[in-house]
């Protein structure tokens, strides 16, 4: 299926199916307010991990390590922020999942298992050499 069917029609159809189901079970309004709660407290924890990201990524810096780690919790963090400010449910799950540091780690964990994985499938052979500059010096 392509996933642009899937981003632009099958996400806020899901969205109005839940926006619809939630709003018959607990009312109109109720639902709205949920909403905007749900958006208000998520963009709160996301300001907080944010923070908590950037200070370990400077203590990283400090120690001369690359923050990788931090700033693909960074980005994660921002995208999560972003689908908690879009109106609906299912993105608010997966926002929050993204703001859960125990998912982030797993989803980092799966999606670099399998780039590894493709990349040792498609990388060729390699020959470790060592060269002897055999030269001397005239002085």
């Amino acid at each position: 299926m392509n996933p642009f069917f899937l981003i632009f029609i099958g996400i806020p159809a899901l969205e109005i199916f839940l926006l619809i189901k939630v709003g018959g079970q607990i009312g109109a309004l109720n639902t709205v307010a949920l909403i905007f709660f749900t958006a208000i407290i998520g963009v709160y924890l996301a300001k907080l991990q944010g923070i908590q990201t950037l200070k370990s990524g400077m203590v990283n810096l400090y120690q001369n390590k690359m923050p990788l780690y931090e700033i693909m919790s960074g980005a994660s963090i921002a995208i999560a922020a972003l689908l908690l400010i879009i109106p609906g449910f299912f993105t608010d799950f997966i926002g929050f999942l993204l703001l859960i540091p125990l998912t982030r780690k797993i989803l980092f964990y799966v999606s670099l298992k399998n780039k590894k994985n493709s990349e040792t499938n498609n990388q060729k052979q390699v020959i470790d050499v060592e060269v002897v500059d055999n030269k001397k010096d005239d002085l």
